[in-house]
């Protein structure tokens, strides 16, 4: 089955399964209205997401001297830097830090660029465990799935389905109170932190005037993840980077407000390099791995670069009515809802991703709560313009818009075809795009307002 049919397959599914339906709504629900609360302690919000806008921009369009700028600082203070073409370059250097710690166990906190490159499936093949150290990344390593939004990776599951997970495979008696379950996961994995050889990171931002890395988080995983180990990775994109320590104070509120509602998330922790000589702890040695993966893809295209100042915050995810109805899951893509149907294309090939851009309303939604203020439906338009620039629609779907649009454009051929072939044109064209599968079919009038408007001026 092609990525298209499997994805019109899931979608339709998932929008029909109600019990699926009602616990996105209510957790997503929890969230949009924490959001709403949080935007009440900013004075002036529109004014915040100009300026993380204006900022996000600049690095962007400047990205070359900043990730240079980066480096120097983080250097200099015996931090090392691996740059990544690709995934295969990522895995590849990160195997090596792993042989040469002789490294069998990994922690590792949330990190959406550590999905992207497949890391835990390349530690399962060399032998070494990585334990996801996130509550909810660890509920859905446990029941073999990938994260289901940005933010909250199991947000689809109840916590009746959370406590069938833990009695399944951690062999734990059944039990519906939530702070036992969390203390479930908490005792299991705080061994873990004090006998892991590597541990592993993403990081929320790159602070180029200072050479460090800035962690988001509300459980201390993060931090405990990259304390004990001798050594930390940090695994980031290339578009991470802010210009200075100071622009923490606009992007850390903008994130958490507009992710969860929070005013800032409970953990901020910002990391300049391996243990310095006067330090009690931290790691050994750590390093940074700069991942592209086809991040420059976006940046070589002036029209669409903007989606590279995305922060992760899951804003238009949890206000979007295709993911609502259709889950994170179906997208089949590490990054999902708007913001991944915007950069998935470009990330991973447009020719098996170009339908991931025809998965919006265009209602704008996603762009009103954008903390940057990207364009995100514009940019889904001119994916789809890119597609067919490309000559990637399907045949089908090329005679029958040149057809429309040669009939459109000739009121003597128009006329020519009566009601009865308009109507079978329009159902076999609105088929294509599965219209005539939910809906009635579209009925033309039996005379046209030309042919009308002739006979009355007769």
């Amino acid at each position: 089955m092609t990525k298209v049919a499997q994805f019109l397959t899931d979608a339709e599914r998932k929008a029909f399964d109600l019990e699926h339906r009602r616990k996105i709504r209510f957790n997503i629900g929890k969230y949009n209205a924490a959001v709403e609360t949080g935007m009440g302690w900013y004075q002036d919000h529109e004014l915040a997401r100009a300026r993380a806008s204006y900022l996000k921009s600049k690095i962007v369009n400047n990205l070359d001297h900043y990730l240079l700028e980066f480096e120097k600082n983080f250097t200099a203070r015996g931090g090392k830097v691996i740059w990544a073409q690709d995934a295969d370059e990522a895995l590849h250097e990160i195997g090596k830090i792993m042989q040469r710690r002789k490294a069998r166990t990994v922690v590792k906190a949330k990190s959406m660029t550590t999905e992207e490159i497949h890391l835990n499936h390349y530690l399962g093949k060399l032998g070494i465990d990585s334990l996801e150290t996130d509550l909810g990344e660890y509920i859905v390593q446990l029941n073999g799935e990938r994260p289901y939004h940005i933010v909250t990776p199991a947000m689809h599951l109840s916590k009746k389905d959370i406590a069938d997970i833990f009695v399944k495979h951690l062999g734990i008696e059944y039990t519906d109170d939530a702070q036992k379950l969390v203390l479930t996961a908490r005792h299991l994995l705080r061994d873990k932190y004090t006998s892991a050889e590597v541990g592993v990171t993403g990081g929320n931002f790159l602070i180029a005037d200072t050479g460090a890395i800035a962690v988001t988080e509300n459980e201390g995983n993060a931090r405990l993840s990259a304390t004990f180990p001798r050594t930390h990775i940090a695994i980031v994109g290339i578009e991470k980077l802010i210009p200075t320590m100071q622009d923490l104070d606009l992007f850390w509120p903008l994130l958490s407000t507009s992710g969860t509602g929070q005013q800032v998330t409970v953990y901020n922790t910002i990391y300049t390099g391996p243990r310095q000589p006067l330090e009690k702890d931290g790691p050994e040695e750590m390093y940074v791995v700069l991942l592209d993966n086809g991040r420059t893809n976006l940046l070589a295209q002036p029209d669409k670069r903007e989606a590279l100042q995305c922060i992760r915050c899951g804003a238009c995810l949890n206000i979007c009515p295709v993911y609502k109805n259709i889950g994170g899951h179906t997208y089949e893509a590490t990054y999902s809802g708007p913001i991944g149907s915007v950069i998935t294309p470009h990330l991973s090939g447009m020719a098996e991703n170009k339908h991931l851009s025809y998965a919006s309303s265009l209602c704008g939604a996603c762009t009103s709560v954008c903390p940057v203020k990207i364009n995100i439906h514009g940019i889904l338009l001119r994916n789809r313009q890119q597609s067919v620039s490309e000559h990637l629609n399907d045949r089908e779907e090329k005679v029958a818009i040149q057809l429309w649009m040669r009939t459109m454009l000739s009121r003597r051929l128009l006329n020519l075809l009566p009601a009865r072939a308009k109507n079978y044109a329009l159902f076999r064209m609105l088929s294509l795009v599965g219209w005539s599968k939910r809906r009635e079919a579209l009925e033309v009038a039996p005379r046209s307002f030309n042919k009308m408007w002739r006979e009355r001026k007769k």
